[in-house]
């Protein structure tokens, strides 16, 4: 199923249908948008008919200009078998010829009011979001102070539990269980739960409980941007987890690398007040306060201390 057809893009930006309502239904597959002035001078060589067409006040003043026979023609030529649909701007009058080509062709032609510019940067934030790679990962994700965290684990150590003491303790639970991605840009990675499983989580021993009906609307989001990745695993001796935090491991999720952090699970450790402190040491190491750092620091500066005094 093509996730974004035309009827979609007349609904969600309430457009005006002119005309080639029968192809209402094509499916649009690029995020890129045509302004076809070129095409309209006769260069039809690399013309993309597969992208969105927005005719603007300088397309339209330009074909006017142009004598029937021709006008016909370049405005045919834009009405292909793959072209999605044709958008007029600024509610601007739609030439004659280019009604008749569309009805031939079933390519819809829609009218908007806004301004080209303005309307071509919201369509494409649209296409982008729509049309964004996407991927599933089992975990829960979280909104710690402003911090989008992805908690990851094997099934059963604990990671929904963790969710609901956080949530507890004032932040936001984006999903459980299931947690939808997609790569708005080239290192955004945006978060959110399938809509059958929104504001839930499944507790063992309890069952399933809706986080907003009992902590409230201020206790979920609907989406976040993944920031930092915290892998629970359950202790094991014969490993050797970092105890200073210099190690940086990364999670690669479709294109982009998050910062990733593993968390030993044994009776006793508090995850949940260990998952705020390291979403909130994330958001000082972006401040440029690296608490490692300025200790291995220190530690350099004393031992080239004690070297010299041994001297």
């Amino acid at each position: 199923m093509p996730k974004v057809r035309t009827k979609d893009i007349l609904d969600r930006f309430k457009l005006e249908l002119i005309s080639g309502e029968e192809g209402i239904n094509r499916p649009i597959t690029m995020t890129d948008i045509s302004r076809p002035g070129l095409e309209l001078a006769g260069f039809f060589d690399y013309y993309p008919a597969e992208r969105v067409q927005l005719l603007g006040k300088t397309e339209l003043t330009f074909i006017q200009k142009l004598d029937p026979e021709t006008r016909a023609d370049r405005l045919e030529r834009l009405c292909t078998d793959i072209t999605p649909v044709i958008i007029v701007t600024r509610d601007m009058p739609v030439p004659d010829e280019l009604i008749e080509a569309s009805e031939r062709e079933a390519v819809p032609v829609l009218r908007a009011k806004l301004k080209t510019t303005r309307f071509s940067s919201r369509l494409t934030n649209f296409l982008e979001t729509k049309l964004a790679p996407t991927t599933a990962v089992h975990g829960v994700l979280i909104d710690i102070y402003g911090v989008g965290v992805l908690i990851t684990g094997k099934s059963g150590v604990g990671k929904s539990e963790t969710a609901l003491e956080l949530v507890k303790r004032g932040h936001r639970l984006v999903a459980d269980d299931c947690v939808e991605i997609r790569q708005e840009d080239d290192d955004t990675l945006v978060g959110n739960s399938p809509e059958l499983i929104e504001h839930l989580l499944e507790i063992r021993g309890l069952g399933i409980i809706n986080v907003m009906t009992l902590f409230g609307a201020g206790a979920v989001r609907s989406f976040k941007k993944i920031s930092l990745v915290i892998n629970l695993e359950l202790w094991d001796q014969t490993k050797q987890y970092d105890r200073l935090g210099l190690d940086e491991e990364t999670m690669r999720i479709i294109d982009t690398s998050i910062p990733k952090l593993t968390v030993p699970v044994r009776p006793g450790r508090n995850l949940a007040v260990i998952i705020e402190v390291a979403a909130m040491n994330f958001r000082l190491k972006r401040m440029g306060v690296n608490a490692a750092e300025q200790f291995a620091s220190r530690l350099s500066d004393v031992i080239e201390d004690g070297d010299h005094e041994d001297r």
